[in-house]
Parts: C-alpha cells; structure tokens; sequence
C-alpha cells in the first residue's frame, strides 16, 4: 500500500510550518536518482567524484570512472535478468563499490536495499527474504561466508556479488560472481545493447520505489520503508535554501548506508550535487583518516559524537601541565560565548577578545586533531544528541547540528545556522509541515515522507492520520521561536508514582557525556516511587583512569565492580541530578558486568536501546535497586559472533545516590 501524503489536502487549524520558502517541484528530465547521477556525471567528467584510502594511499576516481562502474554494474545486472522493480541487497562498508552497486541498481529500474555491516546470519535472512531479493552484494569474504551459510534458505538469490577479492580465490562456487566478472558482463551486454542503459535510466520516475529502508525495530521486528526517488531528492532539495551544498565539498561517507540518514545527506547529495564522497580505510582508521581529509561536511549518529566528546576530554586530561592549563582557563569563555549566542545576548567585546585567543592557543588546534579545521556542515542524527555534547563542540569551534527524523519521513527539524538552541532538535525544514496531535505526539507531512510499508497495508494505513499526516510516535512540542523540543517516544516517556513523569532519553543523554559513562539505561513507572539506571562504563576511558589512579583490576567484569569506579560514576549522576526535577533524579544505579550488546538483541543495529528486552534480561537488576538490597549476583548468556555462547556470572553492586 502507497500512501501520497502530501497530496492529501485536508488540513486541521494547529499546522507549523516555516514561512518565506518555495520549494520548486522537479523537472522530469530529473527526478530520480540515476537520471541525476548521469547529468552530473556528464557535467563533472574529469574531476575528482570519490576518494578510498587503500593500503594506506588515498586512491581517486573521476566522474568518468564512475559512471562507466555504474554503467556496466547496471548492465551487468540487467544480463543476469534484474527486471524492473526487482530487489537487490547489499551488505559491506562504506566503499565506492557499495555506491556504484547501489546506483547501477536504480539505473537497471531495481530496488536496492542496504544491510548493516555487522548483520549476524539471522538477520542477514530476514532482510534479504522479506525484501524479496534477486542479488545479493557483499563486500568480504566475511559476508560471503554468511550468505553461503544461508544459501539453502536463499532459493530467489541468483548470484553472491562481492567486491573484496582478498580471501576468495579458493572459493569454487558458481553461486559466487566478484565484482569485475559482472563489470565484465555488462561491458558484453553493451556491444549488443549499445543504448540499454541510458533507455533504462529514461523510463524511471519520481514516484518509483529507490530504497527498502528498515525500521531499527526497536518493539517489533523491523519493517521495509518504501522510498522514493523523489523522497531522497525533496530530503536534499528542502535543506538547499538554509544549508548550502556546493559541488567543491568534500565529504566523509562514513555512518552505515543502511541508515536512512546517509542515503539522503550521501549517496542522494552526492549524484545531487557532484560533490567529492571520502571513504576512510576502515572503522579503525576512521579518527586519522578524518584528520587526513579535513571535511567540510559529515554525518556522524549521536553515539560517534558522544565517544568522540569523551576521547577529547581524556586526551586533554592526559596531554602536558600547559595544555591542561590553557584548557581551562580558555574553555570556560568559549562556553560564555555559546551560552551568550544561545540566549540572543550580545557578547561583551573583552569576552570576543579572550575568544580570539582562545581559538588561537587551544581550540584551532583542538579541532585539528580531530579533522575538522574545514567543517561546514556537521550533523548529528538518531537518537537526540545530549546538549552537553552539543554545547561542547559549538564551544570548541564545530558547530554541530542536529537534524530530526526517521526512516519514513527523513529530515524534519534542523538547527539553522547561528540559531543553534541546545535544548531543541532545531526548527522546521522549508517543504514540511507539522502537527503536534493531543497526546503530544509529533505528526509530520511533507514530500520526503515515506511510500509506505512494504506488504504491509494495514501497519501502513495506521502510520497515517486523516490529513496525511505520519504518526510518528514521538512526544515533542513547537516552541514559540519555533524551534521542535523533542521529548522522548511516547511510549517511553514514563510516569511516576506520584503522577510526574520524565523522559529517560533526556537524563540518559546528559549522562552519556560523561567522559566515564559509554551507555546506560534510566528506569522508572507508575508502580515505582523513583528512578534508578544501569550503567555501562567506557572502557578505554575508566581503564586509561584506573592505571593513572593506581586501581588495579584484571578484567573489564573486575573494573566495572572497583568501589573507586562506583565513586566516579556516582559524581557523574550527582552533577546531572542537580539540574532534574526532584521526581526524575536517579536514585540508585548499578554497573552492569558487560556492555550493551546488539548481537544479543539488546540495542538494534542503529544502537537504539531495546528497552523491553533490557528490562526483562536484567529484571533481577531493577528488582534488587527497588527492594533495597546491597548486590545482586547475575549469570547471563552471551553469544559470541561465531555462533558460541558463554555464561558471565558475577555481583553486581548496588549504589544509593
């Protein structure tokens, strides 16, 4: 079932939308994504189109290069019988073949879907059945590996596509095809079909399908977003008149393409406006390959900004006597900047003055070591950013921004430049409307917004209001300066006892920036008087902190139950209490013995919590934090990516705040 949600007119009296803007409709000649790529292509020939960092040297390929990838990809699929509106899956790290396999999909007429590198095999069935898949593109002989697992319960894949040669020369299996063998095909195909692929390119629209986007199935198990071409396209073109992308940027391709998010501000930007797309070695090399680039524009989700945040403040903590001095006689002006900007005051000309030298002697160099002395555009997405984390890169220099939506409605809310509020996820995106329903719940409409649900009608229909609205499910308000204030889900905003509520995702944000604290989880409800939190530990961070404060441990299990580690963590929830509501103050917490895990169905791949599934797995947890006991002994199941599982049985303290 398609739902056109803009289309539907009708219109209730509380609708917020900004003023002043016109988004221009598209012109046929391109309003998708391959007939885009070959215009642009044609347009930059010559110049640089993608960067890969491989064995340490930056390789470069032109526009030229990439369309003829493209080009014999699209041909070589349509060879092997891709029809239009057949699905291909593709699993692997960001790399030009993962956009070259994508947009040779569109340019065949196919729908591609994207799978999170780290899919265990289950998964990795899931999506490529319930998508329907014809081909299945794999980056390594790791992810070829789990697809000849699977292959007897994959009777509708026809070929195993995989770019990384390194490992499979022993593999003999017709089922398997590398990336050049199908190149070579297509070149084939194009001698005796010399206009295939443009004809192709010509008959797509708009309104056809681009993507299967899943849903991180936080509740359930998730679903096919259908999206458009001309979804992916309005993302980018509703953007274009409060931030500017020009063909000159360059840009770090580096969060999972399997998120909606890197779709739109990535692959749809890059054939959008032929900008340079930077693919660092490996997830390893990420931090100096940043450095080597020096971006003008990156979207990083919530966590990356908030590890990065803390490996900042270590690294100053563990630099020289002057450099730790210079911190922090020169942050506490750039914080009185920010929170000066940030309440629209005017900013006395000493306190510029002692900026300017601020910038000089800690924080140019600050933003240099992480990559980002040319920084435009940074973004921020997925679960909402902590204004901790927020109002510390502004301070440093980055200003970060943060961007709300989803899998089905893209860009929503963005935080415009030099009117970044901390406390809101931003104001509206010209071309969206949003409807704030009673139970606050945030409803959305706009071109980007979604196809609808694949095979799935009835959860479709449900997703939609009267008006054409998407329900959303989260819990928000607008402002009076129009900026949204995002709350929580509304299932997870919870209720106390005493008839107050809280939003955990705003406690567990402020937590999280700590330099000590790598996840956690508040707990409350109605049949609890108050909130508790199970916290994880940032390994490297407490480890590194352990061996400076002569704590001696053995194991991370060791480290997570040391009294001094209780004591850190337990001055990192005070400082964040001193700003709650009495009611939303955390009471006691525990350090839990292991880390989240998304292998064990604990955080979905976008590393969202599963909350129903962490209550009930450390149920044994919440119920010794409310019944006043001093520890708890635990025995939990790990599965280890091999198949293996282990048992980690340990006490578990208990600490009052």
């Amino acid at each position: 079932m398609v739902i056109d949600a803009p289309n539907q007119i009708k219109r209730e009296a509380q609708i917020f939308s900004p003023s002043g803007y016109t988004i221009p409709a598209l012109d046929n000649d391109k309003d998708t994504l391959p007939k885009l790529f070959v215009d642009t292509a044609k347009k930059y020939w010559g110049k640089i189109a993608m960067r890969k960092k491989r064995l340490g040297i930056w390789q470069e390929y032109t526009w030229e290069e990439s369309y003829q990838k493209v080009h014999d990809f699209a041909l070589g699929l349509m060879s092997l019988g891709l029809s239009r509106g057949e699905k291909v899956s593709i699993i692997g790290e960001n790399d030009p073949e993962f956009y070259w396999a994508e947009i040779a999909t569109h340019c065949a007429g196919g729908v591609s879907t994207a799978i999170f590198t780290d899919a265990n095999p289950q998964e990795l069935l899931y999506v490529v059945t319930n998508s329907n898949s014809v081909f299945l593109v794999a980056h390594d002989q790791e992810q070829c590996d789990k697809a000849l697992e699977l292959k007897e319960k994959l009777p509708n894949i026809r070929k195993v596509i995989y770019w990384e040669e390194r490992g499979m020369w022993s593999y003999d299996d017709d089922w398997l095809m590398s990336f050049d063998e199908l190149l070579a095909l297509g070149r084939d195909y194009a001698q005796k079909h010399a206009d295939a692929f443009l004809k192709s390119v010509a008959q797509g629209k708009g309104d056809d399908i681009a993507i299967f986007s899943y849903t991180s199935g936080t509740t359930s198990l998730p679903k096919a977003a259908m999206v458009r071409h001309r979804n992916l396209i309005y993302t980018n073109v509703h953007t274009q008149p409060v931030i500017k992308t020009y063909q000159e940027d360059n840009y770090l391709s580096f969060s999972p393409l399997a998120w909606i998010t890197e779709q739109g501000l990535g692959v749809a930007a890059h054939v959008l406006y032929g900008f340079q797309v930077n693919f660092p070695e490996s997830p390893e090399t990420v931090q100096t390959d940043l450095r080597e680039i020096a971006p003008s524009a990156l979207l990083f989700p919530s966590r990356i900004w908030e590890n990065l945040a803390r490996t900042m403040q270590m690294r100053v903590n563990d630099s020289s006597w002057i450099n730790r001095a210079l911190y922090k006689l020169f942050m506490p002006v750039a914080y009185k900047v920010i929170d000066l900007e940030d309440e629209g005051k005017p900013i006395p000309f000493t306190t510029k003055f002692l900026r300017g030298l601020a910038e000089w002697a800690v924080l140019q160099p600050l933003r240099d070591k992480i990559g980002m002395v040319r920084m435009r555009n940074a973004f921020t997405s997925g679960a909402v950013l902590s204004p901790d984390v927020l109002r510390f890169f502004r301070a440093c220099g980055v200003e970060l921004r943060s961007l709300y939506g989803s899998t089905e409605m893209q860009g929503v809310t963005m935080h415009y430049p030099n009117k970044v509020k901390l406390a809101s996820v931003g104001e509206i995106i010209p071309g969206v409307e949003i409807k704030i329903a009673e139970n606050r719940e945030i409803r959305v409409r706009s071109r980007a917004v979604f196809a609808g649900y694949y095979q799935a009608d009835e959860k479709t229909a449900e997703s939609f209001d009267e008006d054409g609205f998407f329900k959303t499910g989260d819990a928000g308000f607008i402002g009076e300066d129009g900026h949204l204030i995002y709350l929580d889900r509304v299932s997870d905003m919870i209720e106390l006892s005493n008839g107050e509520s809280f939003s955990p995702q705003f406690i567990e944000g402020r937590l999280k920036f700590s330099p000590f604290i790598q996840d956690v989880m508040t707990v409350g409800g109605f049949d609890m008087e108050f909130v508790t939190a199970i916290v994880i530990i940032d390994f490297d961070n407490v480890s590194r902190w352990a061996e400076k404060n002569r704590v001696n441990f053995t194991t991370y299990v060791d480290l997570t139950q040391k009294s001094q580690v209780y004591d850190i963590i337990k001055k990192e929830i005070q400082r964040v209490n001193e700003n709650l509501p009495a009611s939303a103050r955390i009471r006691k917490f525990v350090i839990l013995h292991k880390a989240f895990d998304a292998d064990e169905a604990e955080l979905t791949r976008t590393r969202k919590l599963r909350r129903k599934a962490l209550e009930q797995r450390y149920g044994i947890m919440l119920d010794a934090m409310y019944t006043g006991k001093n520890e708890v002994t635990v025995s939990a199941e790990v599965k280890y990516r091999d198949g293996r599982t282990g048992v980690v049985e340990t006490s578990v303290r208990v600490m009052d705040v």
